[in-house]
């Protein structure tokens, strides 16, 4: 076995394509965005090479020069964690030990040379929404820039010394037709019978103009000092420029309280059920497809991607009065296209947001797991810290 370093046009392409060769029996597994994946690796499409971020690919050839398999490695010079720890991920393996084990120390070794005491994976070259986690339960189609993968790569990574840093969650449920708990209901209705308090889907001018400062202020409040980053207003404005062309606005709720933002919850169509027709191409052809789809055969699900109470707010029963609200107002009417809801993974470190879930009757459908493998291998380990 020979791993050869990805340098060039056609060991790009190569590094798309093992995939798709590895995967053309199984029918749950939905080929990623061709750019969605190469655009990672290029610093024109990504900016955390401007501030000193390092990656390398390799592909593993067989005896006979045919790619068994690949893997990417990554220095992400923002990183908070205690020991510098880096991070692999894109593996992809044919069922053989050994071809997989001699990729992780490819990725271990190139992280050493680099300066880390530590790697993280399988992870995304990036923020942790997209490409992050191993999946190990709940082998159904994968959401949009969600990892699927093969159930025997759970005992390669556990085999090579991997530990189980966190584990990842997404929650399900029917949109209709389930209950929620009691103890949610009284919450909510307390805060429900406050006239200081509103909850309303995002329409018009509200919906293009305003919806990035109402989510900046609320996630620099919620989540900015757990995920080590504050949102400026130009980076919701082009995030939610991005999202434009599949944003529904009823899928987009807010709370408020004396007319200030409060909370949020940010839902869109699982586009995955659009993107599996056009086969990681977004050229004309592609474009048209989705366009088709769209129109035609649009998402019946969908994907819930963050969150968000202020912290003065939280457990007071603002987000079940927002999710009560929103029921009421959608999602209880026959009418409402969409017929279940995926929860973006939550961590087994945020255990709020795990009782968030569990109140709403909704289930765990998939496990994906985030292993660390430390370079030293008497350094004691230690499990992702719980949100508090």
């Amino acid at each position: 076995m020979k791993i050869i370093e990805v340098n060039s046009p056609s060991d790009q392409k190569e590094f798309l394509e093992m995939a798709v060769r590895l995967y053309k029996n199984e029918p749950n597994w939905i080929r990623p965005l061709d750019k969605d994946i190469e655009g990672l690796f290029h610093p024109e499409t990504n900016k955390l090479f401007k501030s000193g971020a390092k990656a390398c690919r390799w592909l593993l050839h067989n005896a006979s020069g045919e790619t068994i398999g690949r893997v990417a490695a990554f220095v992400n010079p923002k990183s908070k964690e205690k020991q510098p720890t880096g991070g692999m991920g894109f593996f992809e393996c044919v069922n053989d030990r050994k071809a997989a084990f001699l990729l992780m120390d490819t990725a271990k070794n190139w992280l050493y040379e680099h300066g880390m005491e530590a790697m993280d994976g399988p992870i995304n070259f990036g923020e942790r929404d997209k490409w992050w986690g191993l999946l190990v339960q709940g082998f159904s189609p994968p959401n949009y820039n969600m990892p699927w993968n093969f159930a025997y790569y759970k005992d390669f990574f556990e085999a090579y010394g991997f530990q189980i840093y966190f584990k990842q969650f997404t929650y399900m449920r029917p949109v209709q037709g389930v209950g929620f708990d009691p103890k949610m209901i009284d919450r909510a209705n307390k805060i429900l019978g406050d006239s200081d308090f509103e909850f309303r889907h995002m329409k018009g001018k509200e919906l293009s103009e305003k919806v990035p400062e109402y989510f900046m202020t609320v996630y620099n409040k919620a989540w900015a000092r757990h995920m080590g980053k504050s949102l400026t207003l130009r980076e919701t404005q082009l995030m939610f420029g991005k999202m434009k062309p599949i944003i529904d606005g009823r899928l987009i709720y807010f709370g408020f309280k004396n007319g200030e933002p409060i909370s949020f919850f940010i839902n869109i169509p699982e586009i995955n059920q659009l993107f599996k027709y056009v086969d990681g191409k977004m050229d004309l052809m592609g474009k048209l497809k989705f366009v088709w789809n769209k129109i035609f055969n649009p998402p019946n699900k969908m994907l819930g991607l963050v969150f968000g109470v202020v912290p003065e707010y939280q457990g007071k029963g603002v987000e079940s009065a927002m999710i009560m609200a929103y029921n009421e107002k959608f999602a209880r009417h026959d009418s409402f296209p969409y017929k279940t809801i995926e929860m973006n993974w939550i961590g087994d470190f945020n255990p709020k947001m795990m009782r968030v879930c569990e109140q709403l009757n909704a289930e765990i459908y998939k496990t994906h797991h985030t292993y660390r493998y430390l370079f030293d291998r008497d350094k004691p380990f230690e499990r992702h810290p719980i949100f508090e």
